[in-house]
């Protein structure tokens, strides 16, 4: 019996995330053990998570029982960490977790999203898999946003009587690095949705640069964030958000009630006792980022985008970009992103790795450029 045709007609029809995958599965892939890799593709932390965070975890107890479905201890931990009240704390199975909780709040089949592309793919994702279409704004070519442009969107959205109640912005961008000015992210939060920042890589660009506090003054703004990129926590999946007092009950209703694993919260609560180490790492990789954008645009055939992030976006000159990632890949076992999207079929993604990532990859960038 065919049960297909029972599937909802959206899900048939969307094209599936494609995420990264893991070592094991690209040791045998590239035939090179794990520790041969040097893996620049998915913005990873390369200092890994902090030794008290490793400690945490080593000493972990009561994995047999159910986490606090309210994640209490790491809520106050974010709240000294942010300085934000607790009560507008909400952590995550990761901030795509977030994206998806939030979206369910808000869409119904048959309403858009906002989107700013190039821009991280789950907010597209997570439209189509709660029912929703999205409306693309696409970015200008420095990748900054064009507000008149999503201005004139949702005024046109709004006079067809299309429901548009969510905007997605990354700040800094992924997968450019670039950041959204106070002028810009005031523009957006006049419009009559709400605004959704990601700031899944804020800490590179300054902590204190952060707009987390503005969800305090602003009924229409959140804001999240992840321990994947500051905390080298990928792995272990936890993320957090800032959201206006309203919403909250509702958030709650709608959280699946054990979302973060007692690992993860064991590990993020380490991690945020130990700020400074967290930092330190932050400035050795943001150091490596200048570098590592300075000495690609010596090269003469790779124009590096300027940066707030740990990631360096590439325009490539004279060569196929895709080719460039799997020769990387196949010959040095080097990994790097390349994105099949439009604006970006000649581009290729570096995350910032230590300095001897950096060395071999520039010495396999001299070797291909003789070839």
């Amino acid at each position: 019996m065919d049960i297909t045709h029972l599937i909802r007609p959206e899900i048939l029809t969307m094209e599936a995330y494609t995420p990264i995958v893991p070592f094991e599965v690209l040791s045998e892939r590239l035939g090179r053990k794990p520790e041969e890799i040097i893996k620049l593709d998915a913005n990873e932390n390369p200092y890994g998570p902090s030794p008290r965070a490793l400690q945490a975890l080593a000493e972990l107890q009561y994995a047999h029982i159910y986490p606090d479905p309210e994640s209490n201890r790491l809520r106050e931990a974010l709240a000294a960490y942010t300085g934000l009240p607790k009560a507008n704390l909400l952590a995550g199975l990761g901030a795509d977790e977030l994206i998806d909780l939030i979206q369910r709040l808000f869409v119904r089949p048959g309403d858009v999203v906002v989107d700013l592309p190039p821009t991280f793919g789950m907010y597209s994702f997570d439209a189509g898999l709660n029912g929703g279409g999205v409306v693309a704004i696409t970015r200008r070519a420095d990748f900054s946003i064009d507000v008149e442009a999503v201005e004139r969107a949702v005024t046109e959205l709004t006079a067809s009587g299309t429901r548009a109640p969510l905007l997605f912005a990354t700040s800094p961008n992924n997968p450019d690095g670039s950041v959204i000015d106070d002028a810009t992210l005031e523009r957006l939060l006049a419009l009559p949705l709400v605004v959704v920042l990601d700031e899944a890589y804020i800490e590179f660009h300054g902590v204190a640069r952060s707009r987390m506090a503005w969800v305090l003054a602003h009924e229409n703004l959140i804001v999240l964030r992840t321990f994947s990129k500051l905390a080298g926590l990928a792995g272990l999946r936890v993320g957090y958000g800032a959201f206006p007092t309203a919403l909250m009950p509702h958030l709650w209703k709608i959280k699946q009630p054990y979302n973060v694993p007692v690992s993860a919260s064991a590990a993020a609560i380490a991690a945020l006792s130990d700020v400074a180490g967290l930092h330190a790492n932050v400035a050795r990789l943001t150091a490596e980022r200048d570098r590592l954008s300075e000495a690609l645009s010596e090269l003469g055939w790779l124009t590096p985008y300027p940066s707030r992030s740990n990631f360096v976006l590439c325009r490539v000159h004279g060569r196929d970009a895709r080719e460039l990632r799997e020769t990387l890949a196949q010959r040095y076992g080097i990994l790097i992103r390349y994105f099949n999207k439009p604006g970006l079929r000649d581009c290729i993604r570096i995350s910032v790795g230590k300095p001897e990532h950096t060395d071999a990859l520039l010495k396999a960038f001299r070797e291909i450029a003789v070839f």
